[in-house]
C-alpha cells in the first residue's frame, strides 16, 4: 500500500483523465475559465472564504466540492508542493495550433528546449503580464503541464494559450509565412534588443538556461539580439530574461 501511496502523491493527472491545479490564484483562474470543466475540488477551511464568490457562481451538480485538511491534501500532492490549501481536478485546455491562434496575434514566446516547469510557468506568468498572445513549445523537449507550472504560471494558464509543435523549425517558418519578426535572444549577438527597427507582430524566441538557442534555430530568426546589462553580470535566469525582453517588446507598436 505505501508504495502505491506514494505513486498517487507523485502523479500529474487522474486515472479518469483529468488534470490537477493547486494553490490560490491558478485554481480560482481555473475555476473562472469556461473552457474547463470541473470535476472536483478539495479546499480547507481557510480557503473556502478565499474563494467563496467564486465557488458559488459555479454549478454544485457538476463540481464535487470538499473542505477537508491541510493533511489530506497534502497526501494528493507532491512533497513539496505548496498546495495554498486547494486542490482541482479539471479537464486540460484543448490543443491549439500556430494558424488558430497566430494569425490575429501580435506577440508570441516561442521555447527552444526550455525544460524545466518553473521557468516555464514564470515565463507563461510573463506572457501574460506583458500581453502575449502564446507560448509556443516543442512535444518533446518542453514540460507537460503539471501542477508545478501551473502553480508557478499563477493563473496566467488560463489567459496564455499553449501551443506545443513538432518540430520548432517548422513553427518558426509558419510563422514567418504570417508575417512575424522572429527575434531570438542570444547574448553573444551584436544587436541591443531596445535598438532593433521592428514591429509588430512579433515572435521573441528564447533558449534554454546555459545552451542557450541552437545553431539552427537561430538560422530561422530575423535577428539576434541582447538584453542591454551594465552590471557585472551579463545573464539572466531565462524567465528573467523573458520579463525584461517582454517590456521591451511592448512598448514596439
Amino acid at each position: 500500500m505505501a508504495r502505491k501511496h506514494s505513486k498517487q502523491r507523485h502523479s500529474a493527472s487522474t486515472n479518469a483523465g483529468h488534470v490537477v491545479i493547486y494553490g490560490l490564484h491558478s485554481v480560482e483562474a481555473a475555476l473562472r475559465n469556461p473552457l474547463r470543466n470541473h470535476h472536483k475540488i478539495l479546499l480547507t477551511s481557510n480557503a473556502a472564504k478565499r474563494l467563496n464568490e467564486t465557488l458559488s457562481s459555479l454549478n454544485p451538480d457538476t463540481l464535487k466540492i470538499e473542505t477537508v485538511s491541510v493533511e489530506k491534501i497534502a497526501k494528493f500532492c507532491t512533497q513539496d508542493a505548496v498546495h495554498q490549501g486547494v486542490y482541482l481536478e479539471t479537464s486540460p485546455l484543448p490543443e491549439l495550433d500556430i494558424d488558430t491562434i497566430c494569425k490575429t496575434a501580435n506577440l508570441v514566446v516561442v521555447l527552444d528546449q526550455v525544460s524545466d516547469p518553473h521557468n516555464v510557468g514564470a515565463i507563461l506568468r510573463n506572457c501574460a503580464a506583458f500581453g502575449a498572445d502564446a507560448l509556443i513549445m516543442t512535444q518533446r523537449h518542453g514540460p507537460k503541464t503539471t501542477p508545478t507550472l501551473a502553480k508557478t504560471a499563477s493563473g496566467a494558464l488560463e489567459h496564455v494559450p499553449i501551443i506545443r509543435v513538432p518540430n520548432l523549425v517548422r513553427a518558426l517558418e509558419q510563422l514567418a509565412d504570417l508575417h512575424f519578426t522572429r527575434v531570438g535572444l542570444d547574448s553573444e549577438a551584436q544587436e541591443n534588443l531596445d535598438d532593433l527597427s521592428i514591429t509588430k507582430p512579433i515572435a521573441l524566441v528564447l533558449g534554454a538556461e546555459g545552451k542557450g538557442l541552437r545553431r539552427l534555430t537561430t538560422q530561422y530568426c530575423d535577428y539576434l539580439a541582447k538584453l542591454v546589462m551594465p552590471g557585472p553580470i551579463k545573464s539572466l535566469n531565462v524567465s528573467n530574461a523573458a520579463a525584461v525582453a517582454l517590456h521591451a517588446i511592448a512598448r514596439v507598436k
